[in-house]
């Protein structure tokens, strides 16, 4: 009797261990790969805003185990215009498989040119495996081993952060996989991410020069004679003309974008105080034909200071709210 006992016990504890076995086999198969990756930063250059793109360029490692990856063919870069991988290196090392690869990558990018030229620019690179979904691999990012050249240098931008981490991009799509359940599918992702500053005040000096010699000529019209009509009006017409052309150049190495920019604010108040310069002028005129001589110059001086100090106060403001804010 003890026996059977001893052996219905013996057969129980052996379906309980195999099913644990099973079940812990069943979640390992479950559980994604992981991977370690890291990268190097060498350079960024050829900086388009108008083209809205950069180049990086990087070394990328990969540290795993599983066979079934080959990061020689299935590294993707989804927000670049294009990629290129000229050098790669694999071997094994204890024995996880190790790669080493140099890429040129030329990245789309959204340029935020709201404070141009004081604006701040956040560049991210992402990096997915073509092949394997989050449910097969997942990233371990190599955080310490992962920086930039300290010899890196790009033109006109200091590298005020950066840094890498893991994300997951999400498509509303299960591009045709009977398995998923919803219209969705996740890779993780590799993220390299630098936040760009300026020193904006040379910058700034070049390409709003123009636009402030000119305003500034159209108010050399109030020290004239009010009876002077084509000086008073030639002068400010020029201008008008001179700072439209100043803005047309700046568009041209700005992105087309919706966005009433620093650069718009500070041409439409050019603009609009050579108008009112012409508005003085006209009304001082004005007063001069009809023979109030003494009015039209008053009008001419406290106009004058008005547009001066007006003009002087808004661009003051609007750039300080740009650099601080």
């Amino acid at each position: 009797m003890a026996t059977h006992h001893s052996i219905v016990k013996y057969k129980i504890l052996t379906v309980l261990a195999l099913t644990i076995f099973l079940s812990s086999n069943s979640i390992a198969k479950n559980k994604p790969d992981t991977v370690k990756v890291g990268s190097y930063l060498m350079s960024l250059h050829d900086v388009n805003f108008h083209d809205k793109e950069y180049t990086m360029r990087f070394w990328l490692w990969f540290l795993y185990n599983n066979p079934d990856f080959d990061f020689t063919t299935q590294v993707e870069i989804p927000n670049a215009k294009s990629f290129e991988k000229p050098d790669v290196i694999v071997d094994t090392i204890q024995g996880k498989t190790w790669v080493l690869m140099k890429l040129i990558a030329v990245m789309k990018q959204s340029w935020n040119v709201q404070d141009y030229p004081f604006d701040e620019q956040k560049l991210v690179l992402s990096i997915e495996n073509t092949m394997y979904d989050k449910r097969y691999l997942v990233y371990n990012p190599d955080i310490q081993g992962s920086t930039f050249a300290p010899t890196m240098n790009v033109d006109g931008w200091k590298i005020k952060e950066f840094k890498v981490f893991r994300d997951t991009n999400v498509y509303n799509t299960k591009f045709g996989d009977p398995r998923l359940s919803k219209q969705e599918t996740q890779y993780d992702s590799f993220n390299i991410e630098m936040v760009l500053t300026r020193d904006a005040i040379g910058l700034f000096m070049k390409i709003f020069l123009g636009m402030y010699i000119a305003f500034f000529i159209g108010t050399l019209s109030f020290l004239i004679d009010v009876q002077e009509v084509e000086p008073r009006f030639g002068l400010p017409v020029g201008g008008l003309f001179a700072a439209v052309g100043n803005k047309y150049i700046i568009d041209s190495l700005l992105p087309e974008t919706s966005d009433f920019t620093l650069v718009d604010t500070l041409h439409t108040i050019a603009f609009l105080f050579i108008f009112l310069t012409i508005f003085v002028n006209a009304w001082s005129l004005k007063y001069y034909d009809n023979g109030e001589v003494k009015k039209a110059k008053n009008i001419n001086a406290i106009g004058s200071r008005i547009v001066l100090g007006s003009f002087t106060v808004l661009n003051i403001f609007f750039v300080g709210m740009a650099v601080f804010f």
